[in-house]
């Protein structure tokens, strides 16, 4: 069934997925993460009443809404791609991946869609406790977006609360809670909204800092940096936390990628977590997989070839055992299919005790050889060290921002300054590369184990996927470069007089 599928039209798909959600993620990260230091900066006024904080929380707001509007357009094209190039994906697992998505439409979108009016045009039109609870709602509305959309990726690295049903072969949910608050998709929303954070704390200190090193809007400045460091030293810290825990669930449920993350192809017991090059630090990685400095860590020679104890205290199956069962749990679905049409009910039972006992391994059987199941090790190694190299720098980084504000000479300290305007590409590097880890370690599954995505793909020709991967190219670099311009024209001008 699959051999007849170009490849080349897969990989044209998987680049203009990939193209989308990397153009969305760059408006994401800030939406979040303004939300919360503009919300902050108004109930600081609505506390003491100083016009100077609605100024100052009017201007980061009015960067907040320029960003926010072209985030929700490049959205809403990522979600119509899975029923546009990934139909067979849709189809297979659509009661249960489309909940989530669903949910964030009709719940967060709504609720962002009414109190974002409130916020940009009720300033003189409501009392201000209602108006701040206006912008709260507001961050709140993205973030409970952030939420659904996150726990339907999730899902995708850890299938949970669902069976399948071999009678309209389709994943069916079980279990809404399972899918909803599974502990992937509690770890990832933590991790990926206080990232968010960071950036948005960044572009604020940067911006900021600019107007210093222009030497205007001194007080706004100075005041905008001390609220943003503080958020992001708060995030940068919790950002390391969960990602540590997040290492450890990747340990259990995605083997693969931790093998990947570290180029490790021959595990063992006290693994040393690689740094950079021949730098290593003894027994690290065993503690951060098994919380055990003694602990075994398979690397990606281990994985394929099976034979090692897993935490369960069962045998690992080699990646050719688990493509068998694979291939036995997709003609048992053959036979049931048959059988349901011939009405033999035994023949039915038969196949479906084979499909049932093989079923884990569904996906595996659309595995062509072992060698697939191996995500690329350099892309994953290097973007997991861009992502925790910066991640440390955030913490020094908002740690001496918050040191010179204490000493009160954050305005003198002009290297700062343009340290602190560069740096705000940094915080979009290590998001994105957080994603990469994320979605490169996955490969060659859509969903883990389950849906490889040469399974996934609809059935499109090569030239028609790249036709609508130029256009989207060019649409959203159109965009990107028209939000970028209205941003540096906002801040060029500067805030506006409150009224």
């Amino acid at each position: 069934m699959l051999e007849s599928i170009d490849v080349s039209m897969i990989d044209w798909s998987r680049a203009q997925f990939a193209l989308t959600a990397v153009y969305h993620w760059l408006f994401v990260p800030l939406t979040l993460g303004l939300a919360v230091i503009m919300a902050l900066m108004e109930t600081l006024y609505v506390i003491n009443g100083n016009e100077f904080w609605k100024r100052t929380a009017k201007f980061w707001m009015k960067l907040f809404g320029i960003n926010f509007a072209i985030g929700v357009a490049t959205g809403l094209i990522l979600e119509f791609q899975f029923g546009t190039n990934w139909s067979n994906y849709s189809w297979f697992v659509g009661d249960i991946f489309g909940a989530p998505l669903a949910i964030e439409g009709i719940l967060a979108f709504f609720m962002e869609a009414t109190f974002v009016a409130v916020m940009f045009f009720g300033w003189n039109k409501v009392g201000k406790r209602f108006h701040l609870a206006s912008t709260w709602l507001t961050g709140l509305g993205a973030t409970i977006s952030a939420w659904w959309i996150l726990v339907a990726n999730s899902w995708m690295q850890y299938p949970v609360g669902m069976e399948f049903n071999p009678e309209t072969m389709r994943n069916e949910m079980v279990d809404f809670m399972a899918v909803a608050f599974s502990p992937v998709a509690v770890m990832k929303f933590f991790h990926t909204v206080l990232s968010s954070w960071i950036v948005g704390a960044s572009f604020v200190v940067g911006v900021s800092a600019w107007y210093l090193i222009r030497k205007r809007e001194r007080e706004l400045a100075l005041a905008s940096m001390k609220v943003a460091a503080a958020v992001g030293m708060f995030a940068a810290l919790v950002t390391a936390g969960t990602g540590d825990q997040s290492a450890y669930q990747v340990a259990q449920v995605q083997p693969m990628k931790l093998a990947a993350m570290e180029g490790l192809y021959d595990g063992g017991t006290e693994e040393p977590l690689t740094v950079v090059g021949p730098v290593k630090i003894p027994s690290m990685l065993s503690f951060l997989a098994t919380r055990d400095f003694t602990g075994y860590v398979p690397g990606i020679n281990d994985l394929l070839g099976g034979g090692f104890k897993q935490p369960d205290g069962t045998v690992a199956l080699s990646a050719e055992e688990k493509m068998e069962n694979g291939r036995k749990a997709i003609a048992a679905l053959a036979d049931f299919r048959k059988a349901k049409e011939d009405n033999d009910e035994s023949a039915m039972g038969i196949a479906r005790g084979i499909l049932d006992k093989n079923m884990p391994y569904f996906g595996y059987g659309y595995i062509d050889e072992p060698a697939r199941l191996v995500p690329h090790v350099g892309t994953m190694f290097w973007a997991f060290r861009v992502m925790v190299g910066l991640g440390m720098y955030f913490i020094l980084f908002f740690a001496v921002i918050l040191f010179f504000a204490w000493k009160r000479r954050l305005s003198e300290i002009s290297w700062l300054h343009w340290i602190a305007l560069w740096t705000i590409p940094l915080a979009y590097i290590a998001s994105h590369a957080g994603w990469i880890v994320a979605e490169v370690g996955r490969q060659p599954w859509t969903i883990q184990d389950m849906l490889p995505v040469n399974a996934a793909v609809s059935r499109l020709t090569t030239g028609t996927v790249q036709t609508t991967f130029f256009i989207f190219l060019v649409m959203f670099t159109v965009l990107l470069v028209a939000e970028i311009g209205i941003m540096v024209k906002a801040i060029r001008k500067g805030p506006e007089e409150s009224r």
